[in-house]
């Protein structure tokens, strides 16, 4: 029994069952989660190990990297509830849901050439945004060996859409895994030079990370193309065949996913950007605390994504009382768990900083006691951060989601982008300027969103969020 069919049973204590019902949908999502952003992390650390520099251009690359990035999977992403949607009305429908995957993994191609080519040029990108020269020529030779990573990685994620619809999402946890695992080895080996092979320094994280991007996806291929539960679906056969009406639609169910995820990634993109234009020591020890964040994050994120269904169950079931209790339990867990790891920044910063880059070496300490400074400022971040994100799952279990796209561009690029950029340049406040605008301005769409959420009752009847 999934999940989701447990937590429909009417309990007798309603609130507990309710939180053990969305732990149990949202473990599995969080340590997806936490094994995808593993690779973006290991390759920081790995890279801290040649110094500020190479760290500083690592992360100028990796952010001009997910601009375009992010904005390609929105549209990866409406593959699943195409195919949930399909499988709802007809729960033994093969053929659709192979020609569903199958124009996914074409929209995957459409959407990685023009990354592909706009990457291929990104250190004159980075030079037009005023970067420093040095630091943008390096990016941009990590860039050219990390660009290959966007298609097979887009890839996997159509093929785990595909999984999760047929409520088999296991897979594609113990895949990531492994590739997470690959990703430590194969920094390692091309990197510094291990195991015979060349010496690369900053390209070899980049061809590493492409590398493990390939086994990611060949591995969830070879697992649908073997088991037997996914094997009757002959997902690769006839790819050759097109299906225009069924591609559009992917494009006007994935635009919105796009714009929603460009507003929330981007935001984080640019500030990088900014810290690049104040020194590298500042980028360096931004890639730090930001990574450190990332990694707390995906714990909101799996909420958000147990919240969807929870407060969605509810809501199709026209359960008021339901939809309150899923929402709120999923907004407890997720604000309480980054509240606790806030007091880890704030209490034990130099213990997190310390994965990252040597602190016992004098030349990392201005690095250090950047990341410190920024680890202060993140601890606050962090409670608006999963406020934020299990809110926007609440909503979107509502069907509410053109409202909250629109308070994340007033949050993040009307409030948190002008204030960081005024702060740091104007009043001198330089990376702390930056991470405060940050957390203002989550902490706008968080209060944003959560007045929404306590207005639903006010709000359009049900119907009129479908």
């Amino acid at each position: 029994m999934s999940a989701i069919q447990a937590g429909a049973r009417a309990p007798a204590n309603l609130w507990r069952s309710e939180i053990r019902a969305t732990v149990a949908l949202a473990w599995p999502m969080v340590l997806t989660n936490l094994g995808q952003t593993a690779m973006t992390a290991t390759d920081v650390m790995m890279m801290g190990r040649l110094g500020p520099q190479a760290l500083a251009a690592s992360a100028l690359g990796s952010n001009l990297y997910f601009m375009p990035m992010i904005f390609g999977l929105g549209l990866i992403l409406a593959t699943s509830p195409m195919m949930a949607t399909k499988l709802g009305s007809m729960p033994h429908s093969v053929r659709d849901l192979r020609r569903t995957v199958r124009q996914g993994l074409w929209l995957a191609v459409f959407a990685a050439v023009p990354i592909w080519l706009f990457l291929w040029h990104g250190e004159a990108v980075l030079l037009a945004m005023g970067q420093e020269p040095a630091l943008a020529h390096q990016a941009g030779i990590y860039l050219r060996w990390l660009q290959w990573a966007v298609l097979p990685f887009y890839g996997y994620i159509v093929l785990r859409s595909f999984i999760s619809a047929l409520e088999r999402p296991g897979w594609a946890l113990v895949i990531v895994f492994l590739a997470v695992a690959c990703n430590v080895l194969l920094n390692w080996m091309f990197i510094f030079g291990n195991l015979g092979a060349p010496a690369m320094g900053i390209a070899g994280s980049g061809f590493a990370t492409t590398l493990s991007s390939v086994l990611m996806f060949a591995g969830l291929a070879l697992v649908v193309v073997v088991e037997k539960k996914f094997r009757r679906y002959q997902i690769f056969g006839r790819f050759w065949r097109s299906d225009w009406p069924r591609l559009r639609t992917l494009l006007r169910l994935g635009l919105p996913i796009a714009g929603i995820l460009a507003f929330e990634v981007t935001i984080f993109n640019v500030s990088a950007l900014l810290m690049g234009l104040i020194d590298a020591d500042s980028l360096a020890a931004h890639a730090i605390a930001i990574q450190i964040g990332s990694i707390s994050f995906m714990v909101p994120l799996g909420l958000n994504q147990a919240a969807t269904v929870r407060v969605g169950l509810a809501h199709g079931a026209r359960n008021p009382e339901g939809v309150s209790r899923a929402g709120w339990t999923s907004f407890v867990i997720g604000v309480s768990f980054m509240a606790l790891t806030g007091l880890v920044m704030i209490l034990a910063p130099h213990l997190l900083i310390r994965a990252f880059i040597d602190v016992a070496d004098p030349a990392n300490a201005h690095v250090i006691g950047l990341a410190v400074s920024f680890l202060a400022f993140a601890a606050l971040f962090q409670v608006f951060d999963g406020a934020q994100a299990v809110a926007a799952g609440m909503l979107r279990g509502l069907h509410d989601t053109r409202v909250p796209m629109i308070y994340a561009a007033i949050g993040y690029w009307g409030v948190g982008l002008p204030l960081g950029v005024l702060l740091a340049f104007h009043f001198g406040m330089a990376g702390i300027g930056i991470w405060i605008g940050l957390a203002l301005g989550l902490a706008v769409v968080a209060v944003l969103l959560l007045a929404r959420w306590l207005r639903r009752d006010r709000l359009a009847p049900a119907a009129a969020f479908s």
